[in-house]
């Protein structure tokens, strides 16, 4: 039995489905503070990071105030930390409108105005805005940990992924909207996104990228795991390995997935991620023509602070 066992949950779908629908609607008010930022290619200007506590929003400078979002998993609350003070608001069993009531109540003291738009996104079915959203949603910790860990340990694994690549990435982190954990390499070649797609899907494929991450899953797609795809989508992505046991193209989806359960039966989960993304990467070179020169050396900054550079570093994988 992998060692691993022990370290990564085990994560069922069925299990996580209402506490992820709970925080995905959540995430998404202080979220939207994110949308007033300069917009950066692949929107990498509102991905929310991986704490040791839970999510949180960038820092945010406005002209009256400067303040960050955290939505703690691990407490139960939600910390709106500013340069005029602090507030918590708790996360319990109530309704997204009335989490939403309290939230503008609380940056209202502290100097910050509502944010700008309380639309609901990229989650079918759901009411229009936040205070539409009146089901009660109950808070589950154990959840909630879960949630955490599994975020926790794949953001580790791709922040490492991501380390020695050398054109634009935007910070690892969970994009509010999907809510997906996302890390994407970018190279400056302009596509052509679909018409038919909303403005912000179009927005998101401006040029081509390379995506991989981790999800919780989907109604229509119940599996947690991690995924990859190439933008646009290359020929040739059928029959090849990507790395680690498991791991498996699906056309239907134009996602290269691999499962959660897969993973933690990995001897190292951690390394099998930069394996997996590794793959990917190679099959955007291979298939699409990305450049095989992108990527710098894959080692600690202690190493890097006492090796003069060479020529050998630009080769190390």
């Amino acid at each position: 039995m992998s060692t691993s066992l022990h370290v990564w949950p085990r994560l069922v779908y069925e299990d996580l489905a209402p506490m992820v629908a709970y925080v995905n609607r959540f995430v998404q008010v202080g979220g939207k503070y994110t949308l007033d930022e300069p917009f950066e290619v692949g929107w990498g200007n509102i991905v929310l990071e991986v704490t040791p506590r839970g999510l949180r929003t960038p820092t945010l400078r406005k002209r009256d105030v400067t303040f960050t979002v955290h939505y703690r998993l691990l407490d139960g609350d939600v910390v709106i930390e500013a340069d005029s003070g602090s507030r918590t608001v708790p996360l319990f069993d109530e309704s997204l409108a009335a989490f939403y009531t309290s939230f503008c109540t609380a940056v209202s003291e502290l100097g910050i105005r509502r944010p700008g738009s309380s639309l609901i996104c990229e989650i079918p079915d759901a009411p229009t805005t936040f205070g539409d959203d009146r089901v009660e949603r109950h808070w589950d910790r154990q959840a909630a940990r879960l949630m955490w860990s599994a975020l926790n340990l794949a953001a580790g694994g791709l922040e490492e992924w991501q380390a020695p690549f050398q054109g634009h990435r935007p910070r690892v982190g969970v994009m509010w909207g999907g809510f997906d954990l996302s890390a994407t390499r970018h190279r400056a070649r302009p596509t052509a996104p679909p018409a038919h797609a909303p403005a912000f899907v179009q927005n998101a494929q401006l040029e081509e990228y390379v995506a991989v991450g981790f999800t919780f899953g989907s109604p229509e797609a119940p599996d947690v795991s991690m995924y990859a795809y190439i933008w646009p989508q290359p020929d040739g992505l059928e029959g090849r390995s990507w790395a680690v046991d498991g791991a498996a193209w699906n056309p239907h989806a134009g996602l290269v997935l691999l499962p959660w359960a897969a993973l933690r039966q990995t001897a190292d989960p951690h390394q099998a991620i930069v394996a997996f993304g590794d793959a990917v990467y190679d099959a955007a070179v291979e298939t699409a023509g990305w450049p095989s020169d992108l990527m710098g050396p894959r080692c600690d900054g202690w190493y890097m602070s006492r090796t003069p550079p060479s020529p050998v570093h630009a080769q190390q994988r």
